[in-house]
């Protein structure tokens, strides 16, 4: 199973803050806050005063006190599950690629096949709704007949073949991944899947909540079987949703797919057919594309295939074609006519998220053509937005974050040399990647037409699925991305054993490039040392330097780092985003490292961007200060009920604020800054702290 790690941050005394710890008075105080997506007015210090709270102190409640204003004053737009300063800088980014695009669209001399075609034929043809619902249903009509022939379960192999490359799943997953103890080369991943809803516990938990959800996902797969004419969709529904449940008991949880050795389970085709023989593997492959290209396989879940088998055997055909016919309709929603993407929404939308309103109709176009021509559009985004002087500037941070993590392994005081020696080797090896790749993706065997939206997503799936099949037999591609240059976020490869920060990660509210650096230190250089310490968590610890999985601790050393470990999860186990509601402290344990890890790691690579000049104070605030506000700040965010309870179910990052205020509890020289003492509710015993790195 592929596992790629990623991220998505006062001067004189405030009456009330008790002690000698924070920032000099903040004329600024009661600015009003920015507004969704308006640019908020910046100090020199690069610190947005205008969003902090004077009435919370920062040693009780570091995320409110940094924010908490700008909590207070900005709603979460309509259309949106939560809202933050990722989110701001998505949007900044959405607005430049439309632009890109509308002249692209607008643009009817364009080669056929080059760029600029295809982004604008593509855009062109998400904007028709007048032909969207005029042709209801019709795009479908023959996916849904080659349904209709289904005669037997043995072809439930060629069908959830045919769905693989339309990207609408089935009960079985695959794809083409390094292998994780050769990572040299290519082999085929099979993985779980099937469900509609984010994940197990949607299904099998006793939760009020939940049970409510699952009533209303009954009821949203009845609407979508009505809308394209099914009879008795409310008895398809009952069987769908009772199939869906069989399928959860099965699969492994959240916390268990977290595991990259038990995940790892190679074996020969015909010990796969044994496995689980009510499937045919062998046709399944083959439609697939692996036949001939590929001899044994990566099981992530033995167990799930097992218990697949005995789904497949009780379940009966006509049970399997509702299924997948509902499958294939609720993945392609959003592309029909009115009726269906209304009720997508209003399941995937507002039930499990609590978006009031869909996203206007362009933003949907643009989010949809940067998933499926993603490198194109990267290209011109990179082009025209992404200054060069940027990308030499963050890979100087990094520089700086690799030299702080060289020198703390050394002076770790828990680790002995044996460990030491080798976690410096991996280090060394890390590679880092900013702004872009080397090389772009080559879309020329992709068609996109102007008046076929639902042909364009189709082709676009199945050239992405094609791309991955096409790597087996060949030298690993070290120099793909696994993100597009206009994505805000970031990753760790454990695989490739490397750090990768596009370009839209690299811009405002994220990144000050007229601030002193401290404040940069702590809103980017977060992330970079949250990436970076992916290579020391829990999972990325047992990979070597070269991305294979390979046990490099001394016993003495592992059982040190998994007592840590314990502390930490039991921490992050008392936090509560919504009432009823706490982390799950082993599903974000790896995220919780990095975030503990990367914000010491910016103190300590700032400190070495210095090269032992004096750190100086910029508007009341120390540099170590800075760092903090910057942090706290690019993390802003507020999200609804709903988006956290999903977030705990599903999602291995900690909601916002138990990012910030978790990790700072644990950072000794927050303790220094603001001089947080017993008594102060961000304050932690030091027997209590946890410190991997």
């Amino acid at each position: 199973m592929k596992r790629t790690l990623c991220s998505a941050l006062i001067a004189g005394l405030f009456a009330g803050l008790a002690h000698a710890g924070a920032p000099a008075a903040n004329p600024a105080a009661d600015a009003p806050s920015a507004a969704p997506g308006q640019a908020a007015a910046h100090a020199r210090s690069g610190v947005d005063t205008g969003a902090l709270d004077a009435a919370v102190r920062p040693q009780d409640d570091f995320f409110r006190y940094s924010q908490g204003k700008w909590l207070k004053d900005v709603d979460i737009p309509n259309d949106r599950s939560s809202w933050g300063a990722f989110n701001v800088a998505q949007d900044k980014v959405e607005t430049q690629i439309r632009t890109l695009i509308e002249q692209a669209s607008q643009d009817r001399n364009a080669k056929a096949g080059s760029d600029t075609q295809k982004m604008g034929d593509f855009y062109a043809s998400y904007m028709d709704e007048a032909r969207r619902n005029a042709l209801g249903l019709a795009p479908l009509k023959a996916e849904l007949a080659r349904i209709d022939a289904l005669k037997d379960k043995k072809a439930l192999a060629v069908l959830a073949a045919r769905f693989e490359r339309l990207g609408a799943g089935s009960p079985v997953s695959m794809g083409v991944h390094q292998d994780n103890r050769d990572s040299t080369r290519y082999i085929v991943d099979i993985s779980q899947s099937g469900l509609g809803m984010p994940n197990r516990d949607f299904y099998l938990q006793d939760e009020a909540r939940l049970a409510d959800t699952r009533a209303k996902y009954q009821a949203h797969v009845e609407k979508m079987l009505a809308l394209a004419g099914h009879q008795d969709a409310a008895r398809e529904a009952k069987a769908i949703v009772a199939l869906e449940t069989a399928i959860a008991k099965a699969q492994w949880s959240a916390v268990e797919n977290r595991d990259p050795v038990k995940g790892y389970n190679k074996m020969k085709l015909a010990d796969l057919a044994r496995l689980a023989p009510g499937f045919d593997w062998a046709a399944y492959l083959k439609d697939c594309g692996v036949a001939g290209k590929a001899n044994e396989v990566i099981v992530s879940q033995p167990s799930y295939l097992q218990g697949l088998d005995k789904i497949i055997a009780a379940t009966p055909v006509e049970t399997w074609k509702s299924y997948f016919a509902f499958r294939l309709i609720s993945a392609y929603a959003p592309y029909l006519s009115q009726p269906f993407v209304d009720e997508s929404f209003a399941f995937r939308g507002t039930v499990l998220t609590g978006a009031k309103v869909n996203r206007p109709l362009q933003k949907r176009a643009i989010a949809e053509i940067n998933r499926d021509l993603g490198e194109v559009v990267g290209k011109v985004y990179v082009q025209n937005y992404f200054p060069a002087e940027r990308k030499q500037q963050v890979e100087e941070m990094v520089h700086n974050f690799l030299l702080a993590y060289k020198e703390r392994i050394d002076t770790l005081d828990w680790m002995t040399d044996a460990t030491k020696k080798q976690a410096q080797a991996k280090l060394a090896k890390i590679s880092v990647k900013v702004g872009y790749p080397d090389k772009w993706r080559d879309y020329a065997a992709l068609a996109v037409k102007r008046d076929d939206l639902v042909g364009n997503v189709m082709r676009s799936r199945g050239f992405a699925h094609d791309f991955d099949i096409n790597k087996l037999g060949k030298p690993v591609d070290r120099g793909e991305w696994e993100m597009t240059p206009q994505t805000v976020n970031a990753y760790y490869s454990p695989e490739k054993n490397e750090v990768v920060f596009p370009a839209a990660r690299l811009q405002s509210p994220l990144y000050d490039a007229d601030a002193e650096p401290a404040i940069n230190y702590g809103a980017v250089g977060i992330s970079i040392g949250h990436e970076i310490s992916h290579a020391f968590d829990d999972q990325g610890a047992q990979y070597d330097g070269d991305g294979n999985l390979r046990n490099w601790w001394t016993r003495e050393d592992g059982e040190k780092f998994a007592a840590k470990g314990k502390v930490l999860v039991a921490q992050y186990a008392g936090y509560s985003p919504v009432e009823g509601y706490h982390l799950n402290g082993e599903l974000t344990l790896g995220e919780n490292i990095a975030d503990n890890a990367g914000a010491i790691m910016a103190s300590r690579a700032y400190r070495i961007s210095l090269k032992g000049k004096p750190a100086p104070v910029i508007d009341g605030y120390t540099a170590e200060q800075r760092i903090f506000m910057g942090l706290a700040q690019a993390r802003r965010g507020k999200a609804r009920d709903a988006a956290l309870i999903a977030q705990v179910k599903s999602d291995p990052h900690s909601p916002s604020e138990f990012r910030v205020n978790g990790s700072l509890r644990n950072h000794p020289g927050f303790y220094e800054a603001f001089d947080v003492k017993p008594g102060d509710k961000m304050y932690l015993a030091p027997e209590e702290r946890v410190i991997f790195w």
